[in-house]
């Protein structure tokens, strides 16, 4: 299976986005242990120990993928995440229209 396949597939599994952070990674995984586990599952033991199984592979594979994924932390990438409020500062300063009107 291609490593895109693979991750994909996991990604799946464990019902994430085609985004996510290492929190909602580690929530959603938390939960579907906590709803499949066989020592809780109400579902047939078999389906649940089967889907226990899926979930921690998935798991394995996506942390490994965030592991060793490569980083950039190049300016152009950094300003890719900044949030709106940090944006207007960075084009606009304290000295906005909108400031000047306040005084």
């Amino acid at each position: 299976m291609k490593k895109y396949q693979q991750i994909n597939e996991a990604r799946m599994v464990l019902e994430l986005s085609e985004q996510a952070t290492m929190e909602q990674i580690k929530s959603n995984y938390r939960n579907l242990i906590r709803k499949w586990h066989p020592d809780r599952c109400r579902e047939n033991k078999k389906k649940c120990r089967e889907m226990t199984t899926r979930i921690i592979d998935a798991y394995r594979v996506i942390n490994d993928y965030c592991k060793n994924y490569k980083f950039s932390f190049s300016e152009q990438e950094v300003k890719n995440y900044i949030s709106a409020e940090e944006w207007w500062f960075e084009r606009f300063g304290m000295n906005s229209l909108y400031n000047d009107k306040q005084k």
